[in-house]
């Protein structure tokens, strides 16, 4: 597969050493291609500074239920998951034939518009949710922004 048409930097696929990257980055991290032609993407969405910040658990839940909503929303035939980093980090998003970076850029940005925009905190309630009441949406919007402001590195991992 030609990664670079897709928009990625090959340097940036498998694992690499989080000393040398600087975050905020959106990046393909691998893929996956099935016997039947499907191709599963995993992607690096990396919010802080490895080794030097991270992000509050409460803003990290409320983070992955906004991306969860998002990427539901803007791709439903794609979105396959998403799931918080241990090291609090950033997120793993994982996606079903969908690997062009303009297309994850963009979806992306619309799903921080709509964190900054957000009144709630979706599948907060105790029916949706193991820990409903460790939420930080005002946190969510501050990290939301942030990111926005940043957009021109997202594709400058190193």
């Amino acid at each position: 597969m030609d990664v670079e048409k897709l928009g990625w930097d090959p340097k940036t696929l498998g694992e690499i050493d989080h000393r040398d990257v600087h975050a905020p980055y959106v990046r393909l991290s691998s893929y996956l291609e099935g016997a039947a032609g499907d191709i599963t993407y995993v992607y690096d969405l990396r919010v802080t500074q490895p080794n030097t910040d991270y992000l509050e658990t409460s803003v990290l839940h409320s983070f992955e239920h906004l991306l969860l909503a998002g990427f539901r929303k803007y791709l439903p035939k794609s979105f396959v998951s998403v799931a918080p980093m241990g090291c609090q980090t950033g997120f793993y998003l994982i996606l079903l034939n969908e690997g062009r970076f303009e297309e994850v850029r963009r979806v992306y940005q619309a799903i921080l518009d709509d964190i900054i925009a957000s009144g709630e905190v979706p599948y907060a309630s105790p029916d949706n949710c193991g820990q409903a009441v460790h939420h930080d949406l005002a946190g969510s919007k501050k990290l939301a922004e942030s990111l926005i402001a940043a957009k021109a590195e997202w594709s400058q991992v190193f």
